[in-house]
């Protein structure tokens, strides 16, 4: 059964070590995404239309908004990985560098003082460490990551997530924004945006890079996690709030998204205060 070991939420993001055993969809975050192998066997992860090899000799490192997902290679016990998610606006808070997180390699090699740095990190956020602690040496981490990929750099590729210029595409997403829930009709919003299904789709993906169903399912995500780690509201009322008719449907959408039960990720989760 897949756990969490630690998470922690803070200004930087989230960094989490999971044990990890089952598959999940493919998904999208917003923040910029690092992997890291700590323990166990091997994985595969999914990004985009490339499959990649995650062991402890490697990183896989994914961009903002790019679909990806994990397969395990051990369901029975699995394998434990440091996983970070870093928010675009804590890496480059500078305003022209908006986009400034975009790793140049999504597999490259985890050289031997990067190893070192990935182990110290990764036992400072299972020993509950003070904020100070743990921010710097995430910048210190993330960075050198950063550095790395960017040695032997894949062929750039336009990043449609950073300007959607379609006033219709921009509605679409002001709609589902407003208020993320399972229950939202992707149909409807096509209406409301002035188009017609087929052609909702295909252009949302050309504007963002994602498909629509998967961008709301990125924004209900968000909510849930938010929502579970910044609140005492029970589970059941957090999925019925999300527009899941049951908590088992919630946990499942949960299970599917982030590997865990939604209990699970809340016993876990602690939040980093300045």
């Amino acid at each position: 059964m897949s756990k969490a070991l630690a998470v922690f939420h803070g200004r930087f993001g989230r960094a989490t070590v999971y044990q990890l055993n089952r598959p999940f969809n493919m998904h999208a975050h917003r923040e910029g995404h690092l992997i890291f192998h700590v323990g166990g066997t091997p994985a595969r992860i999914d990004v985009c239309d490339e499959r990649w090899l995650l062991a402890e000799d490697s990183i896989v490192a994914v961009n903002p908004w790019e679909p990806h997902n994990f397969v395990p290679t051990d369901v029975e016990n699995g394998a434990i990985f440091f996983v970070l998610y870093v928010n675009a606006e804590w890496f480059a808070p500078d305003a022209a560098r908006a986009h400034g997180l975009r790793f140049g390699r999504t597999c490259f090699k985890r050289t031997v003082p990067l190893d070192r740095h990935i182990r110290r990190t990764a036992a400072l956020v299972c020993g509950a460490p003070s904020l100070s602690s743990l921010d710097c040496e995430l910048r210190q981490l993330i960075d050198g990551c950063y550095e790395e990929s960017w040695q032997r750099p894949e062929p750039v590729q336009e990043t449609r997530t950073a300007a959607v210029t379609d006033f219709r595409v921009r509605k679409s997403i002001k709609l589902m924004s407003e208020s993320p829930g399972a229950e939202i009709e992707l149909d409807s919003i096509a209406r409301a945006s002035g188009l017609s299904r087929p052609h909702f789709y295909r252009l949302f993906r050309t504007q963002t890079g994602v498909t629509p169903n998967l961008y709301l399912n990125t924004l209900i995500m968000e909510q849930a996690l938010d929502a579970l780690v910044a609140t005492e509201v029970p589970i059941a009322d957090i999925g019925f709030d999300l527009g899941f008719s049951s908590q088992s449907g919630f946990t499942r959408f949960f299970a599917a998204n982030v590997g865990m039960a939604p209990t699970e990720y809340r016993r876990a989760a602690k939040v980093l205060r300045p």
